[in-house]
Formats: structure tokens, C-alpha cells, sequence
């Protein structure tokens, strides 16, 4: 008999360099909706979610400010790596959109057995993939 106690992601974070500057560029340019702002000592829990899906999976703006962290932070973004990914429904064309916007792309648009993806970054420390399956 199976374990089925339903576990499921409810929160997932990406660490920024400036909480202030993530909200705005993760709500304004990316899309993103605010769900959660709440003081948190010296920083703020902030959470985001896709207006898709606003009962689904929080996005944390977690607060870098643990040194271990930044260096984390920095040896991903150094070397190329994304600190996370979101699904889009076309690569190509939020692509289009984001640039448009001012992001910069690190990664174009290519495909690959899986689908297509791109990377950018997000200009809070952090390179973030986008991809659509198929």
C-alpha cells in the first residue's frame, strides 16, 4: 500500500538581491501577481503566484542576504546555470514580449528533443529559464 498522504509544492523561492526591485520586475514585466506581502523583520515575505493559477504554486522573493546564499547565488548566475524555470505556452513569443520590455536574453530561444527554451536574467542575481514542452 502506497503513501497517500497527497504531498505537494506549495511554496518554491528564488533568492534576490533587492525584494523591491523583484516585485516590481516579477509583477510588472514578468506577469506575476502579488499574493502575499508581510513584514518579515528587517526584509518582507513576499509571495507570488501566476494569475493562471492564483490557488496553485507561491513564488517566495527570499531575501539573499545569508552570505552562503549570495555566493550560491552568484556561482549559479556566473556560471550560466537558471535558478529556476517557468512554463510558458511559446517560448518565441514571450520572448518577443520580454525583450520588448528590456530583459535581456543570455540564451535565445532553441530547441531540443523536450521542447524549446531561453534564458534571461531578472536583474535581482538570478538567470531564469523559460520553457514549453513540445
Amino acid at each position: 500500500m502506497g503513501y497517500s498522504g497527497g504531498m505537494k509544492i506549495d511554496l518554491t523561492s528564488v533568492l534576490v538581491n533587492d525584494q523591491e526591485k523583484a516585485l516590481r520586475f516579477y509583477t510588472e514585466v514578468l506577469g506575476f501577481v502579488k499574493k502575499m506581502d508581510l513584514p518579515a523583520g528587517q526584509y518582507r515575505w513576499i509571495t507570488l503566484v501566476s494569475p493562471e493559477a492564483p490557488d496553485s504554486v507561491q513564488l517566495v522573493l527570499e531575501p539573499n542576504a545569508f552570505p552562503p546564499a549570495q555566493a550560491y547565488q552568484k556561482a549559479l548566475f556566473d556560471s550560466g546555470i537558471p535558478a529556476t524555470s517557468f512554463t510558458v505556452g511559446d517560448v518565441e513569443a514571450e520572448c518577443g514580449r520580454l525583450t520588448k520590455l528590456g530583459v535581456t536574453f543570455t540564451v535565445k530561444p532553441n530547441k531540443a528533443e523536450w521542447g524549446t527554451s531561453a534564458i534571461f536574467d531578472d536583474t535581482c542575481g538570478n538567470l531564469i529559464q523559460i520553457h514549453q514542452v513540445g
